[in-house]
């Protein structure tokens, strides 16, 4: 499992989606993140554009960059159907469990993130029993497991995922704590459970919330300090806390993913560092 801790930076797959692995790589690279995150299809692109695994892990290898998580896991909970689940999220949907694991054993991951694609009214007992059971098939790849709460699904907020990681009760299961969707769920720092926070993806957003939150959150995010969200308080909340967790910058914005992979690594990274700055960590 890729060894990483809070303040290694992670560029995510979401904030440079157009571009290939190894323009990722390299931008990471070159602007200071310890580690990128990937989509299935961003390994199956670079394979069948004729990159071998060993060709990918030579570029990591070569840059220094690791690889954080494999995101987003949704086909993990039993019965789970696309009922109200968008169309992006119907393509993740049908990304199988296996091929999670063959890309991590290919690249030396340290995690893959899992969300509830189901935004219906879902048993968490069995929630909880489904990660158990993820974690446990993870735990025989030597991967984490973080659990990413939506605010439009049962699992609404960070507490609410906690309790399932609790109730799961597996060593390698965490939650995944996405800023925007933290912010968007109106729950007050202190449910924040920062022991509990395996992973974070950082991003900004207004204030007012738009009527449609899947639509914003896939299209309009905000880079750090260019919203309302207190960023620096969940940092300092975070790091006083003890989270054990790499600092991801997840920015799904179409304005942004125009641009270069390397001004978008550019200007992530400056954003990010300057929230850390200002939670003087």
């Amino acid at each position: 499992m890729t060894r990483l801790g809070f303040g290694d930076l992670v560029l995510c797959a979401g904030s440079a989606p157009a571009a290939g692995f190894l323009e990722r790589v390299a931008a990471a690279a070159a602007h200071g993140f310890a580690a990128i995150s990937l989509f299935p299809h961003d390994y199956q692109r670079a394979r069948a554009a004729g990159l071998t695994d060993a060709d990918l892990r030579a570029a990591l290898r070569d840059s220094g960059v690791a690889v954080a998580e494999i995101d987003p896991l949704l086909a993990w909970m039993p019965g789970a159907g696309a009922a109200g689940v968008s169309d992006a999220g119907r393509g993740f949907l049908a990304t199988p469990e296996s091929e999670f694991y063959a890309i991590a054993d290919a690249l030396g991951a340290r995690s893959i993130n899992a969300a509830l694609a189901d935004p219906g009214d879902v048993p968490l007992d069995a929630v909880a029993g489904a990660f158990a059971a993820l974690c446990d098939r993870a735990a025989a790849h030597g991967l984490l497991v973080t659990l990413e709460f939506l605010p439009w699904t049962k699992l609404r907020d960070a507490a609410t995922a906690a309790s399932v990681v609790e109730r799961a009760g597996r060593a390698n299961g965490g939650v995944m704590l996405d800023a925007w969707h933290h912010f968007r769920s109106g729950a007050p720092l202190a449910s924040v459970d920062a022991a509990r926070v395996f992973g974070i993806q950082l991003g900004d957003a207004p204030a007012q919330a738009e009527p449609d939150p899947i639509d914003e959150t896939l299209h309009r995010r905000l880079a750090p300090g260019e919203g309302d969200a207190p960023l620096a308080a969940l940092v300092r909340h975070l790091a006083a806390g003890k989270c054990p967790a790499p600092i991801g910058v997840e920015v799904f914005s179409d304005a942004l993913a125009a641009e270069p992979v390397d001004e978008i690594a550019r200007r992530l990274a400056a954003a990010v560092r300057t929230c850390l700055r200002d939670a003087r960590i």
